[in-house]
């Protein structure tokens, strides 16, 4: 028992220093806040800070670290399937179930996200979180969405405009107070990416034997 009361103190701790480095960014930014800030905030001794970090550096990676597990954890359970789907009709549309697992998991962990990809954030971060994506859209293993020799255009050009799109959209939707729930979101970004920016900029329609997202999603139970 004597155990299990000392873990779950590290763990209260843990979440207070977390919770602590999530307001000093909203406030004053990560750069500006100091580790006597986080210790101030989260009510706790240098000592106990420094029993379980660094510095304000590894605090930061290491919350980082978990989020990316988290999240390379669900989307690897969704891409085998996904994969899967894409090689048949209709094979455009079956990124849809992933790109709703991802907005899903970025509205549980909103507050963090937020404060992290925001201008008062970590910028190392944004990068790590661009390289996700470029990484799980394109390669050659099996475990991703598209063979990069299959691409038509040069892959570094392929992964960099995706990358830099899902990072701006979820930036957007998380600055503009997540208005719309991540279904939605989902079915935005979807489109864009299964139709191209010309379409969902109502430049381009579609040809009659391609449904659009929307059609898709209709049959669809976004509430799973």
């Amino acid at each position: 028992m004597r155990g299990k009361t000392v873990d779950l103190r590290v763990v209260r701790t843990q979440q207070a220093i977390q919770d602590a480095l999530v307001e000093l960014i909203e406030e004053k930014g990560f750069e500006a806040m100091t580790v006597k800030d986080i210790t101030t905030r989260a009510r706790i001794n240098r000592g106990t800070f420094y029993a379980h970090y660094r510095d304000k550096y590894d605090l930061m990676a290491k919350c980082e670290e978990e989020m990316m597990a988290q999240l390379s954890k669900l989307v690897k359970q969704t891409v085998p399937s996904v994969t899967a789907e894409m090689r048949h009709s209709p094979a455009r549309l079956a990124i849809f179930p992933l790109v709703i697992t991802v907005f899903r998991f970025l509205n549980e962990h909103s507050r963090f996200m937020k404060a992290a990809l925001g201008p008062k954030g970590d910028i190392t971060f944004q990068t790590r979180f661009k390289d996700f994506f470029r990484e799980m859209m394109l390669g050659n293993s099996p475990d991703v969405l598209i063979n990069e020799n299959e691409c038509l255009v040069p892959p570094k050009y392929f992964s960099t405009y995706v990358g830099s799109a899902h990072i701006g959209v979820i930036q957007q939707w998380l600055e503009s107070s997540r208005r719309e729930p991540p279904e939605e979101m989902a079915r935005i970004l979807a489109t864009i990416l299964v139709h191209g920016p010309l379409y969902a900029a109502g430049l381009k329609k579609l040809p009659e034997s391609e449904p659009p997202v929307a059609e898709f999603m209709e049959g669809t139970n976004t509430n799973q």
